[in-house]
Formats: C-alpha cells, structure tokens, sequence
C-alpha cells in the first residue's frame, strides 16, 4: 500500500522552516467517538444522528442523503494530509479513516499527527472547555514547546464564580490579569462573540466599571458568561496596559456570533486608541474579511493578522485566501496558526495547506521574476514562525 512520507523533521535538509502555531487549542484526552468526530470538522453545532439520518442542514428527509461534514474541504483535507500518517491510502473512506483512527487509540493517533505537523512551537489559548490535554501535554505528545494565551473572558468569568461582591470582584481580575502577565505569553479575547467588534474606544470610567459589574453580577447564574460591553472593554483595556501581545477573533467563527459583528474593520477606533501603549494587537482569522485585516495591519505599525481557521476551512481554495493577505499585510506582521481544537488532524491539515499553499504562491512569484528566490525563502520564515518568535518572546 502506498504510503506518503510524513513532514520531514524541522530543520531538516529540504524542509520547510519550522512552524510556530501562533492560536491554537487542546486536544481531546480521548476520542471521538467515531460518530461524533464529524462535528469536529464543522463550526456548526453538531447532533450525532443515527446511520443514513439526515443532519441538520441536510437534503429533506425524504431524499435518503444525509449530509456529511466529510463532504467539505477540511473533510477532503482530513482524508487527504491525515491518513497516510495513520498508514492509509490518500483520500480513503471516511469509514476506513475511523476504523483505522480508533484501532490505534488516542495517544498514538494525536502523537503520530502531532508530530507530523512540523509544529516546533504552539501557543495555546486555554480557554475553552473539554477534557483537553494541558500546553504541557500537547508539547510532550509533539515532542516541541508550549505556552499559555490567557482568555479574558474565561479570567473574568472565574473571578465571578468566586467572588463574594462587586469589589472583591474587580479586584481579583486586576490581580488575575497581573498575575497572568507574568506568566503567560499574551491574551485573547473573544468579544466579537459576546457583543461585536463596534466598540466604544475609550477606556471605560471606574463607577461605569462598578456599575456595570453590580448588573452583571446581580443578573448571572452560575457558570454564566460574559457578554457585558463595558466590562468586555474594560478587560480589553486592561491586558493592552500590560503590552503584552492581545489576540481578537474576528470573522469566521460557530453559530453564536453574528459575521457582520466580526469584520475587524469595526475595530479602527478601538486600534488607534490604543495605539499609544504599543501593544500588539492580533486579529485572528479574519476570514471573509482577510483584506480588510491586511489593510489595517497595513496602515496600523502595532497590528498584525493571522489566518488560522481560514486556511483549513477552505482547503484547495487555500491558496486563495493566503494571497489576499499578502496583497497588502506586511509579510513580517503575518502569522501562521490553525486555531486546532480537540482533534489533532486540524493541526496537520492547518500546516500542510499552509506549507503548499506557500510554495505554490513564492514558486509562481519567483517564476515570474516578482520575488528573488532570497527574499520567498526569508518572507516564509517570517510567516511560519519567525515574526511569532519575535513577537512572544520564545
């Protein structure tokens, strides 16, 4: 049976330069179940259904085609980049690819695509809830290094959890976002999910900090989370007086945000407000809005873009998406990532469309005579991991 070659080892002759996963998440301890691993290729909210039911979204029920999320370009990717590594012909059945994952367990299956990803180096925002591997263990199993992004709004929602008033409150998330920048690598904040990028750019004022906690307090159940807007800036206002990097989805994302809240244009204000601080601010995704977040890490020295999710959800059409970020974005304020959660194939398939959309795009630019071979050697470096080493700290 033919076999393709894992990655080649970073650093190795022939290789391309070692990647830095600049957002990402963790990885599942065990599972999927083969039933529910689908819902892992998709944003949209997933019900595992019984054989040959049709999904939500699907043909009507009386046209017997269910609908597959294999049926996409990141399930087409999966099939193609994933299973070779697990010793499968490219492009096999789905049913082939999850007899095959499940025969040889969790560990074996995330170490083999971990580290066949060519991932040297992931920063994870641990924000997100499931029975997930710490940075520590997603390093291991990759045999590369790990560091935390801090989620504001998951600091606040702890703090809230355990506080016994409105100042206690306040006090333990300073003392959070304090603490968390001495460790941590930088921030995210999700408030595009929460009520949209159209923010007020001035830092809120302390009693419309205080009166805002009081409502929020007062209103929330346990566990509830965050969605004020005072509050949200008055987080965001916080980690930027850190100078620590701060990561903001924008565009694509799960059904709980509104799209046309998330074009990170909405944000001009807020990004010449905080200018002054020298923070850096990374708009991540960005997808269908990757120009417009090329345009303002264009014009705006402290803004940087990434294309995370983009990429794989998109998949043959990669190379695409990654030359609209590069008609403008500074090649040295772009940055790789895979937004990887919960299934290891995300972080192979986010590399792998990466690694060929790249080359294809440098390859027909120095054909053409627009790049010195020199300068797609350097602007790749920068892209896959170096600007990320920089602007970390790694």
């Amino acid at each position: 049976m033919a076999v393709l070659p894992a990655s080649p080892e970073p650093g190795a002759p022939g290789a391309f330069p070692a990647l830095v996963d600049q957002h990402c998440h963790g990885v599942l301890r065990s599972g999927p179940e083969p039933e529910a691993f689908e819902g892992w290729l998709t944003e949209a909210h997933f019900t595992p259904r019984g054989r040959g039911t049709p999904r939500p979204g699907s043909a009507p029920e009386d046209s017997g085609v269910p609908v597959s999320y294999f049926d996409t370009q990141l399930g087409f990717a999966v099939r193609r980049w994933c299973a070779p590594v697990l010793g499968l012909e490219p492009h096999c059945p789905p049913e082939s690819y999850l007899a095959r994952r499940a025969e040889l367990g969790t560990p074996e299956v995330t170490g083999r695509l971990l580290r066949a990803s060519g991932i040297a180096a992931f920063l994870v925002d641990t924000g997100l809830p499931g029975h997930l591997l710490t940075p520590g263990e997603l390093a291991e199993s990759a045999a590369a290094e790990a560091h935390e992004i801090v989620r504001l709004e998951r600091l606040a929602e702890r703090a809230a959890d355990a506080a016994r008033d409105t100042h206690s409150f306040l006090a333990e998330v300073s003392e959070a976002v304090r603490e968390s920048a001495r460790t941590a690598r930088g921030f995210k904040s999700v408030v595009a999910y929460r009520c949209g990028l159209e923010l007020t750019p001035a830092p809120p004022g302390t009693s419309e900090i205080y009166a805002a906690a009081d409502r929020w307090l007062a209103s929330r159940v346990p566990g509830g989370r965050l969605s004020d807007p005072v509050l949200e800036r008055h987080l965001l206002w916080s980690a930027v007086r850190t100078g620590l990097p701060l990561q903001l989805h924008t565009g694509f994302g799960d059904p709980d945000l509104r799209l046309d809240r998330c074009d990170p244009l909405l944000l001009t204000d807020f990004i010449r407000a905080v200018a002054p601080y020298g923070a850096p601010l990374v708009l991540l995704h960005c997808y269908p809005y990757q120009r417009g977040a090329g345009y303002l890490a264009a014009v705006f020295p402290h803004v940087y873009a990434d294309f995370g999710l983009a990429l794989s959800h998109t998949g043959a059409r990669a190379r695409e998406v990654l030359a609209q970020l590069l008609e403008l974005t500074p090649f040295g304020k772009l940055l790789f990532s895979t937004d990887a959660y919960g299934i290891p194939e995300l972080f192979l398939v986010g590399a792998r469309l990466f690694r060929e959309a790249m080359t294809e795009l440098t390859r027909e630019w120095v054909r053409r005579g627009a790049w010195s071979p020199s300068d797609a050697e350097r602007v790749a470096r920068m892209v896959a991991g170096g600007t990320a080493r920089r602007l970390y700290g790694l």
